[in-house]
């Protein structure tokens, strides 16, 4: 409804000042109208841009293979440093994922599962299916928080709470930061 307002006043405003440019014969009106049509057309394009340019990630099912690691960047501390150097996933190509409880770069246990997405909105979402008996961090599905760039899933896990998650490599702490 705004919309149609707008384009009525546009027009309007152009008509009038071509009415105003065709009885005077005074060329202000006819830079006037230009500079209006230029100005309302270059708003419109800038407003399209950054709509594309800042709108969130779409993902698809191949946007979520890859090595996934604890971001550490929420939050800081021993019990993150601590999920960094234990938990990390990988999801590959053939639906498969795999979770892996370490000691830091020492793989201590690997539970495996698949993966499959469904799409209830414009972004695919993730649906992990484990092999039973599992880590308890992987009982339910990650939430999915997206980025204009980027995205990290969420585990809500029962002993630890919220685990953020984020596609990257696993590297030693540099324990004086």
């Amino acid at each position: 409804m705004l919309l149609i307002r707008l384009i009525i006043f546009a027009l309007s405003l152009t008509f009038l000042f071509l009415l105003i440019w065709f009885i005077t014969k005074n060329k202000i009106y006819l830079k006037i109208t230009g500079y209006f049509w230029l100005g309302l057309f270059g708003f419109m394009m800038s407003g399209t841009l950054v709509g594309i340019i800042w709108s969130q990630k779409k993902l698809t099912r191949s946007d979520y293979n890859g090595q996934y690691i604890i971001d550490r960047s929420y939050f800081k501390g021993k019990q993150t440093d601590w999920q960094y150097d234990n938990f990390q996933f990988e999801i590959k190509d053939n639906d498969s994922i795999y979770f892996y409880v370490s000691d830091k770069d020492k793989i201590s246990h690997t539970f495996k599962g698949t993966v499959s997405t469904i799409k209830p909105y414009h972004s695919e979402r993730l649906v992990v299916t484990m092999i039973q008996p599992t880590h308890p961090i992987l009982m339910t599905n990650p939430t999915v928080y997206r980025d204009t760039w980027s995205f990290h899933l969420v585990f809500n896990s029962p002993k630890f709470g919220n685990m953020n998650f984020k596609k990257g490599q696993w590297e030693p702490i540099d324990r004086m930061e």
